[in-house]
């Protein structure tokens, strides 16, 4: 009797050892996510996403936010158009809802930027549209940016300075008495060295974009690749 019960005993055992050797024991996998919200950053950004700091910002403080306009001076109809939370503040952005965003419909109707500045372009358009449709975020990617291997002015360098800083350059009285409207006016402007200077923040020059972020790691990587190719009209 002893001896049957020591053979259940082992029999026990061994279908013990044999039912945890037969489980798997996988190692937990934390998913990642190449975009970035609020406050964070990635070194690669989603394309389908609009991120309001590297994409938006710029375009409403180059040209709407402006002296006499809505800058934090001013802030005309008491808006404020320099930071992500005045613009949902005091923009009348309703997130999901572009159409019933006065925002959005400002600039489409022709309010905004006031008559004797550029309009936005369609591109500038519907990115703010696409913004406000996906929730109108504060999303952020450091790395916001396109190709930094085949570097032209027509669409590396110009797209920059014409979301980034041609709101304040441009027209009859740009600011700083400083045009960016053109290839030619540009040019200028790096040969004098006030480009570069001013878009890498270096000591003693006007800090551009102005309120906005500084310019993306691969913006500038495009700008400087851009000035040391001889500054070419391509």
């Amino acid at each position: 009797m002893r001896q049957k019960s020591l053979i259940y005993f082992l029999l026990a055992i061994i279908i013990i050892a044999l039912a945890i050797g037969s489980c798997k024991h996988e190692i937990p996998i934390i998913p990642t996510d190449s975009t970035t919200t609020s406050g964070d950053s990635s070194t690669v950004c989603d394309p389908t996403k609009i991120y309001f700091q590297q994409q938006v910002l710029p375009i409403l403080v180059s040209n709407c936010a402006q002296s006499g306009c809505h800058d934090n001076a001013s802030h005309k109809e008491g808006v404020i158009l320099t930071s992500y939370n005045s613009t949902m503040s005091t923009g009348g952005v309703r997130p999901g809802y572009p159409g019933n965003s006065r925002l959005y419909r400002n600039i489409t109707n022709g309010e905004m930027p006031p008559a004797g500045n550029p309009k936005l372009t369609t591109d500038q358009k519907n990115l703010i549209y696409n913004w406000i449709l996906q929730g109108a975020e504060n999303l952020v990617c450091q790395n916001a940016c396109g190709d930094t291997v085949n570097i032209t002015f027509s669409l590396s360098v110009k797209p920059i300075i014409t979301n980034k800083c041609q709101g304040w350059h441009i027209g009859t009285n740009p600011q700083g008495g400083i045009d960016l409207s053109t290839y030619t006016t540009v040019k200028a402007q790096v040969t004098n060295g006030k480009l570069w200077g001013s878009v890498n923040h270096d000591a003693g020059f006007s800090a551009m974009p102005k309120y906005g972020n500084k310019l993306s790691p691969c913006e500038l990587t495009q700008i400087h690749k851009w000035i040391l190719q001889g500054a070419p009209n391509n």
